[in-house]
């Protein structure tokens, strides 16, 4: 049994930080705000805010943040959903073993390339690979074979995969295959509600599932992703618990998450539930983006689809950094949807170029960068880079370009006005003049028809 996710800890924390003074609170901000994160009694406190002043305080104060680390980016992906197949029960997913009313489906890798095209179509430059836990299908070779196939036959650049744990020498055959990040949800850090949600399948061994990072990275794999699913628990918990987890693998491997996202349980066709247990509200759940933001300031923040349209506008300030877009939650779904065949109810349903329009009137720079991973800024070099907060000189630049590779590619007469015009601001706040000046000679080469140019 692993310990170092220590819940006796957590409680005795979150205890103490519920007398905390308003004055204590500001401090801890202004500590934020030097960019450095937080301790996990810090967090706890922050987690107990309720007051509406010291709450904008705090919202504001993840938008410094995520401006100082990260700039005005935001960068776009979607998922690519290769089977619903699961061998696994989880009560909230509606990919269970034992939901009856699901359509199930695995695709060949024709089919996945097809959805990969189809992807790129919509003007993206990286997906999300994520499939059911099926050993009899949906094993290492399936994932392998299809990120190979989509490297070959598509313009996508960065591939990252979302996949129940595996074995070391499984994790090699993702890193040959040129896995860009490895993602994986511990979904709940309370062992009990752990057990309670996954009651038969490989996914109901909650050690097995909290070492997967520990074997990534002994297999290579130095650029993670993790997050907890808001909803099955008391988010304060769920918040240490997860930062109790980076700490761990951050101490160990010198590496912290490359990401952190933040699914809200949705409703799903045929889920193993009457109600989401502990349900999150929007205050609260500004509350966990932006404490996040604080506590690991070096970290992408994920927003999916689950959220509505205008509530994920909202978040952008706040410090999320990452969304998807155009998204559908089923194999096959860009070619043929089946919303019988939905992991969870997608809220957002905007296209990539509406999506897009939106950054742009929201003064982001919609960022297809996929440098830092074929430029090998990931694992302890990425970190260097992202905690000392000069991370947004490669992503600024590289944002710029790859939105004007969009756009010249993609872009609708209303897109391309909107972005030309942030491409121009975004050039301006660029404070290396020499960077500038290169940033502005690739522009041109890509309007002469140059592509996938970087820093």
């Amino acid at each position: 049994m692993v310990d170092f996710i220590k819940e006796d800890v957590i409680y005795d924390l979150l205890q103490k930080a519920q007398k905390c003074e308003a004055g204590e609170v500001r401090e801890i901000i202004a500590k934020a705000m030097e960019c450095k994160g937080l301790d996990l009694s810090e967090v706890a406190k922050l987690l107990y805010v309720e007051r509406e002043d010291l709450l904008e305080e705090l919202l504001d104060a993840a938008k410094f943040i995520k401006n100082k680390v990260y700039g005005k980016r935001v960068v776009l992906f979607a998922p690519l959903y290769t089977s619903n197949e699961c061998t696994n029960n989880c009560l909230y997913c509606g990919f269970r073993r034992d939901n009856k009313e699901l359509h199930r489906k695995t695709l060949s890798t024709r089919e996945i390339v097809s959805e990969a095209k189809a992807i790129e179509a919509q003007g993206h430059k990286r997906i999300l690979l994520i499939c059911g836990e099926d050993p009899g299908k949906t094993h290492v070779d399936h994932m392998v074979e299809a990120m190979e196939a989509i490297y070959k036959s598509a313009d996508i650049r960065r591939i990252n995969v979302e996949a129940a744990p595996m074995k070391v020498e499984d994790y090699k055959k993702l890193k040959d295959a040129g896995i860009g990040t490895y993602v994986i949800f511990q979904e709940t850090y309370n062992r009990e509600v752990y057990k309670k949600m996954h009651p038969v399948g490989l996914k109901a061994d909650f050690d097995w599932r909290i070492t997967a990072i520990d074997r990534a990275f002994e297999a290579g794999i130095d650029d993670v992703g993790v997050g907890a699913l808001l909803g099955l628990y008391d988010y304060r918990f769920e918040v240490l618990g997860l930062l109790m987890h980076v700490q761990s693998f951050e101490k160990r491997f010198g590496v912290g998450p490359h990401t952190i996202s933040v699914p809200r349980l949705r409703p799903a066709l045929g889920w193993g539930l009457n109600e989401i247990p502990n349900e999150v509200n929007d205050q609260d759940f500004k509350k966990i983006v932006a404490i996040y933001r604080m506590a690991i300031p070096y970290t992408g923040i994920i927003l999916s689809t689950r959220e509505r349209a205008e509530f994920r506008d909202e978040l952008l300030s706040i410090g999320v950094s990452q969304i998807s877009a155009g998204s559908k939650t089923n194999p096959g779904g860009y070619k043929e949807d089946d919303d019988k065949a939905d992991q969870f109810e997608v809220s957002d349903h905007r296209s990539l170029p509406k999506m897009l329009e939106t950054i742009c009137d929201k003064g982001y720079i919609p960022s297809f960068c996929t440098a830092c991973y074929r430029r090998c800024r990931t694992g302890e070099a990425f970190m260097e880079y992202a905690k000392g907060a000069e991370i947004h000189s490669f992503c600024q630049p590289n944002a710029i370009l790859t939105f004007k590779e969009n756009l010249m590619d993609f872009g609708t007469e209303v897109l391309k006005e909107k972005g030309n015009g942030i491409i121009h601001k975004a050039l301006t706040e660029i404070e290396d003049l020499k960077i500038r000046e290169m940033t502005e000679e690739k522009l041109k080469e890509i309007e002469n028809g140059k592509r996938d140019l970087y820093f």
